[in-house]
């Protein structure tokens, strides 16, 4: 697993506790995948938009070589798939799902944390702290694949990179800016009574080799945890990127089809109303 760090907010608003307080612990077993997501090297480490570390989780063997690299246009594109929010299965706040409703149940897809994790500890919904970008609200709703039943008091993070492809808490990100002690675009949230969190941030960036993505990790009882990405679809990601300030960081350089992560994932079902946009997901884990 990543070396647990300790990062301050700077945010005088933001709320920081210890998530092992709710969810007994956040320890090294994955679900349904090995725990270890391999060390980096210095080099790794200190490489401006390097890929996601494969070493444990992702895809087949015969999909963990180098990958092309694709335009967000190039005619391959997958268009969007529906999910469980996207097919009307998934009860609206406050209403328990049933073992019946369509597809609510299949486990999501566990793939890596990556090398930007920052185990912070920082329990709060608005995770922009003035960043620029289209206006993203992330609705997650978390349910076990046992009865196919909304999950209470887990712990959910996520963390992306902003509008120009930079994660807070790292050195040498792109354009070798060194943002360690900042903690924009990360944050966490318990689940309701009915399974649900609800973030507020900004629609994510892109950097070199890999497709828009949002990182989460849902932290369970018993030192259990579930990790992986969220995609959106390739026409909203150029809708977004052709806006400022994304627009000064162009268009990106590789596809959801030439990721080799986000091929075949589920997207996340999209809307847009005055304030932005509104995602949403189900995320079935193996509690």
């Amino acid at each position: 697993m990543t070396a647990e760090r300790s990062v301050e907010s700077k945010s005088s608003t933001s709320v920081t506790t210890t998530r092992r307080a709710f969810v007994g612990g956040v320890g090294a077993v994955m679900l349904g995948c090995a725990s270890d997501d391999g060390a980096l090297t210095p080099e790794q480490a200190a490489a401006p938009g390097m890929p996601e570390n494969t070493a444990a989780v992702g895809p087949p063997a015969a999909e963990t070589g180098a990958q092309p690299m694709g335009t967000a246009a190039e005619a391959g594109d997958q268009p969007a798939q529906p999910t469980t929010l996207q097919n009307e299965g998934t009860p609206p706040p406050g209403a328990a799902p049933t073992a019946s409703t369509p597809g609510s149940c299949t486990l999501y897809p566990e793939q890596t944390e990556g090398p930007y994790y920052v185990a912070g500890d920082l329990v709060r919904s608005d995770l922009r702290e003035g960043k620029p970008g289209a206006p993203l609200t992330l609705d997650l709703l978390v349910l076990s694949a046992d009865g196919c039943t909304p999950i209470a008091n887990a712990a959910v993070d996520i963390w992306h990179c902003d509008a120009g492809g930079i994660y807070s808490g790292y050195q040498n990100q792109l354009g070798g800016l060194d943002t360690r002690g900042q903690v924009f675009l990360r944050g966490t949230q318990l689940t309701g009574p009915d399974g649900r969190v609800r973030f507020q941030t900004v629609y994510p960036g892109w950097y070199p080799a890999r497709t828009t993505h949002v990182h989460f990790k849902v932290h369970l009882s018993g030192n259990r945890e579930a990790t992986s990405q969220l995609y959106f679809a390739e026409e909203l990601n150029r809708e977004v990127y052709g806006t400022a300030p994304y627009s000064t960081h162009g268009q990106k350089d590789t596809s959801n089809t030439a990721d080799q992560f986000a091929r075949g994932a589920p997207l996340l079902a999209v809307t847009r109303d005055a304030q932005g946009y509104n995602a949403s997901m189900t995320i079935t884990v193996a509690a």
